[in-house]
């Protein structure tokens, strides 16, 4: 496995201001998003691909398990969002796409474990079968714990300033610890049949998914800006950010579990309510639900307005969920 960050030409990079920038701007002068959206979501594509690039000893399919979990299809949201957040100080592009890489090693095990059968016991994932039902659930299990690990050396190995990697590496692993997404799903466990008032549901989802969304965001910035007194304002916008962002991802998530088809989901739809599982989207109703995701999206927009055109690729990933919202859950 190939561990470290290897500079490239950073002509495809983050800064605003650079070539991409130029090339990627309509007749108004703003950055056209579906261009540095696709252009980044390739160059992490890539950086998994040379990343996870060590062959199965053939007794074995651990590594081709693990490239089916990252490899095969995705939106790429939270390696974009850290992308969105690392243009804010215009950071090497090679840096940022090892570390969107990180992050989607570590969505991609959370997604794995999730999908086991004693988990959320899903068969499709990406409009594949899950990785336990093509590989078998002993790999699958190897393939998140591996995957994870991978995640963590790939930040380790960074040819980063200073203890960057570190901050990297304890971000991401509160992300998903007791306090992120482990717990977050531990709880969601506990909740299947259960009546429990929308706060509840709120903390949940602020663990299980939204924990990774704010470390994705944060993880952008740490590449070039550390955490201290002098960027105190700077990581308060991002937080509240990532908090509207996250939360709004997961009340889409739940309405369209209910309103959309197989092939939009990309996995098998009205799975929450067969499992008896209390979302959002069942506890407040379709249309409410849909009013706070907007609201969310609102709220985070208002986050980083004071960051100016600086935070305009966070702005734009605010329009893209809006407008995947009303294509695929159009108000009644």
């Amino acid at each position: 496995m190939q561990t470290g960050s290897t500079p490239h030409d950073d002509r495809a990079g983050v800064s605003a201001n650079g070539i991409l920038g130029a090339q990627a701007r309509g007749a108004s002068g703003r950055l056209l998003p579906e261009i540095w959206m696709q252009d980044g979501a390739k160059r992490v594509e890539e950086a998994l691909a040379r990343l996870l690039c060590a062959e199965d000893d053939g007794e074995t399919e651990l590594m081709a398990a693990m490239r089916y979990a990252t490899l095969h299809g995705g939106k790429r949201t939270r390696a974009l969002l850290c992308l969105a957040a690392g243009a804010l100080a215009d950071t090497p592009a090679h840096m940022l796409d090892d570390v969107g890489a990180a992050i989607e090693m570590m969505h991609a095990c959370t997604l794995v474990h999730d999908d086991l059968p004693a988990m959320d016991d899903d068969v499709l994932r990406r409009g594949l079968p899950t990785v336990h039902v093509k590989f078998g659930e002993a790999t699958a299990i190897l393939v998140g714990d591996a995957l994870q690990a991978h995640a963590f050396l790939t930040l380790a190995s960074l040819n980063a300033p200073g203890d960057t990697p570190i901050a990297l590496v304890r971000e991401l692993a509160q992300a998903v610890s007791a306090e992120g997404a482990a717990g977050g799903q531990a709880i969601d466990l506990s909740l299947v049949g259960k009546h429990v008032e929308l706060d509840r549901i709120v903390a949940m989802h602020r663990m299980k998914s939204g924990a990774l969304v704010r470390a994705s965001v944060r993880m952008g910035a740490l590449c070039a800006v550390g955490v201290n007194a002098a960027h105190a304002a700077l990581y308060c916008a991002l937080d509240h950010y990532s908090a509207c962002f996250g939360l709004a991802l997961q009340v889409i998530d739940d309405i369209l579990d209910v309103t959309a088809d197989t092939a939009a989901l990309g996995k098998t739809p009205g799975k929450d309510a067969a499992a008896q599982k209390p979302t959002c989207a069942s506890i407040m109703g379709l249309q409410e639900a849909r009013q706070f995701a907007l609201d969310l999206l609102r709220d985070a927009g208002e986050a980083i307005a004071p960051l100016g055109p600086r935070a305009e690729r966070l702005a734009q990933l605010i329009q893209w969920a809006n407008a995947y919202l009303f294509k695929h859950a159009p108000r009644a």
